[in-house]
């Protein structure tokens, strides 16, 4: 497997819309950088967040999910309170190629502040909105912004296509919009 550059990103982005929309350099003005990297895609995080809360005494069960275990807040930032774990989307709608696989990795911006972002591996053939994971890993309320940068992508094309991708296999979440909740 290799990293893919820039170059193969702005490519892949411009001609095939792997990645919409797209920013093809890093974009800063006051934000937290997002957009095209040497060998990486910094997105950004949507205006839609899911703050999980304990009002209702809930068990958070990914096999029996219910959404009364968070509140939903539209908004340009989000506080998470403290020791707690937050759901969002990214801006950017991903189309994975066939032959790569993406991995992602938390902004040592938010790093730094005890803000984790979690998400699992974009598969072979996979495409949607990312949902994206936040864990505030300190005894403070933590902020984060919408549509800034959150986390970065990087693409690992593989040296042939799988046997089977994912859309091949029609993953559950396939084709998915905005946050999307856990399923079974």
């Amino acid at each position: 497997m290799t990293v893919q550059s820039d170059k193969w990103i702005k490519k892949m982005a411009n001609d095939h819309s792997m990645i919409v929309p797209f920013e093809n350099k890093q974009v800063r003005e006051d934000k937290i950088s997002f957009g095209v990297s040497s060998y990486g895609y910094d997105a950004r995080v949507s205006d839609e967040f899911k703050v999980f809360t304990n009002v209702n005494s809930e068990i958070v069960d990914p096999k029996n999910f219910k959404s009364t275990s968070f509140v939903t807040k539209k908004s340009s930032e989000c506080i998470i309170p403290p020791n707690s774990f937050v759901l969002a989307s990214t801006v950017e709608y991903f189309k994975i190629p066939k032959d790569v696989l993406v991995i992602c990795l938390g902004k040592s911006t938010y790093a730094r502040c005890g803000i984790i972002v979690n998400v699992t591996p974009l598969e072979p053939g996979w495409e949607g909105h990312v949902t994206l994971e936040f864990s505030n890993t300190t005894p403070l309320p933590a902020k984060i912004y919408a549509n800034e940068g959150v986390a970065q992508f990087i693409f690992l094309k593989g040296n042939e296509v799988p046997e089977v991708t994912y859309a091949d296999r029609k993953g559950k979440y396939m084709g998915q919009k905005g946050v999307t909740l856990p399923k079974v």
